[in-house]
């Protein structure tokens, strides 16, 4: 049962390390994207003010969200699997 626990643990910090990851990977590249439109379209006024509103609606997307499938499916796979391996 201990060994249940560490393992479930290490995993837990494991999927929270690739979180942080992708969400900081996810965010740059939508940043990248709104200055790229900014310098693509010759657009005037203040450039930051554009990407922070960009990056304010990116927050509430569901892009974001679907991000926190990091920590939903390994445990539905691990679930099945258990499942899987003992009722079938």
């Amino acid at each position: 049962m201990l060994g249940l626990l560490r393992l479930l643990l290490i995993l837990f910090v494991v999927q929270t390390v690739a979180y942080v990851a992708l969400s900081l990977y996810s965010r740059r590249v939508r940043r990248g994207k709104l200055e790229a439109h900014w310098d693509a379209k010759g657009l005037t006024g203040d450039r930051e003010a554009f990407v922070d509103r960009g990056l304010k609606k990116y927050d509430g997307s569901f892009r974001r969200k679907l991000i926190l499938g990091v920590y939903i499916v390994p445990w539905v796979a691990i679930a099945a699997l258990i499942y899987v391996v003992n009722f079938m």
